[in-house]
């Protein structure tokens, strides 16, 4: 496989960290603000399946205060303070899965880029993570102005890392966002299994499926 890559990119949410951990600490957070975390969800459902003229942090916020029958400005607001920076004090208990920092040091080394697309902001996640500084290029989908599983937001990931799309290996734990939407790009495609969930045991998107980062390690410098 290292003869037939340049790049190896990576989601971060459930992939690099298990996420689970993350939402029960957040277990109290969500029960206080279900309705927006709700109207959240619908509008980046609303915004995965057309695209929309304008910044995409205002179109979130209209279609959330249109749901939720209140005023643009103030659900952004509410959205920036409460969704986009109140879990950080939560974060910072958050552990990687293991072997990540191995596996991330053993790529570099090797001479490979590494690359990280998320569909939320994940500079500040990365530093809690001890992780900032591996990567060539970090990339939020949302600056791009679409989601995953959209190819926009994996072609703006190609473009800097200045690497075809075929020679990069995308790393995620989403079968529908990450993996279909990676392959859909053009990338090659690396599930990793989330221990606790029930997951088909093949999946023909993904060229390769693995629930220990060194079985990963050992695939790519293979």
């Amino acid at each position: 496989m290292r003869q037939e890559l340049d790049a190896v990119a990576f989601d971060l949410d459930g992939t690099l960290y298990p996420n689970y951990r993350f939402y029960l600490r957040l277990l109290p957070f969500i029960i206080r603000e279900h309705k927006l975390l709700r109207a959240m969800g619908s509008a980046r459902d609303t915004l995965r399946a057309a695209s929309h003229e304008g910044r995409f942090y205002d179109i979130q916020a209209r279609i959330m205060a249109d749901i939720l029958k209140d005023n643009p400005e103030k659900i952004y607001t509410k959205t920036q303070q409460l969704i986009y920076r109140g879990w950080e004090p939560i974060f910072k208990k958050v552990r990687l899965f293991p072997y990540v920092h191995e596996t991330l040091q053993t790529l570099k080394a090797d001479g490979l880029k590494l690359g990280l697309l998320s569909d939320f902001p994940p500079h500040k996640k990365l530093e809690y993570l001890g992780i900032a500084s591996y990567w060539d290029v970090v990339l939020c989908s949302e600056e791009t102005g679409r989601l995953k599983p959209d190819p926009v937001p994996f072609q703006a990931l190609s473009d800097a890392l200045q690497v075809a799309p075929e020679r990069i290996l995308y790393v995620g734990n989403s079968i529908e966002y990450d993996i279909k939407g990676a392959k859909h790009a053009g990338f090659k495609t690396a599930l990793v299994r989330n221990p606790l969930a029930l997951a088909p045991r093949t999946v023909p998107e993904a060229d390769f499926i693995f629930k220990d980062y060194r079985q990963l390690r050992r695939y790519v410098l293979s």
